[in-house]
């Protein structure tokens, strides 16, 4: 039996740390905190952390609003994005998550960049 990428690290507990180390980063990030003004951090943390579970094939639990309309109006630039994708990167490697599993998760969540990055860009 094969087993998803969602168990393979460990699943939520995992999961909940690496998203934590993730927000800790973007707050503190000058390029991406005013996005993050006047934002419901714990919310924002449980819909990540959704968002990811599904993204490593793990049990289907998000209930948000599609990824377009969670982001539309936010004028969300490439750059944004990009530094986006890296706090996923170190935030995972942070919590002992395998190179190699660090670089599948990304290449499956890089994609969506085109749901998310305003359409001015």
């Amino acid at each position: 039996m094969t087993t998803s990428m969602y168990e393979r690290l460990g699943g939520h507990e995992t999961l909940k740390v690496a998203v934590a180390v993730f927000y800790t980063r973007v707050i503190a990030d000058p390029l991406l905190a005013p996005y993050f003004t006047d934002i419901d951090l714990a919310r924002l943390r449980a819909h990540q952390a959704a968002f990811l579970t599904v993204a490593m094939s793990g049990p289907d639990v998000f209930a948000g609003r599609s990824l377009e309309d969670a982001h539309a109006g936010l004028t969300i630039t490439g750059e944004a994005f990009d530094a986006m994708i890296d706090h996923l990167d170190f935030a995972l490697t942070d919590v002992g998550v395998d190179p190699g599993d660090v670089d599948e998760l990304i290449a499956r969540v890089r994609p969506f960049r085109e749901l998310v990055v305003a359409r001015s860009e």
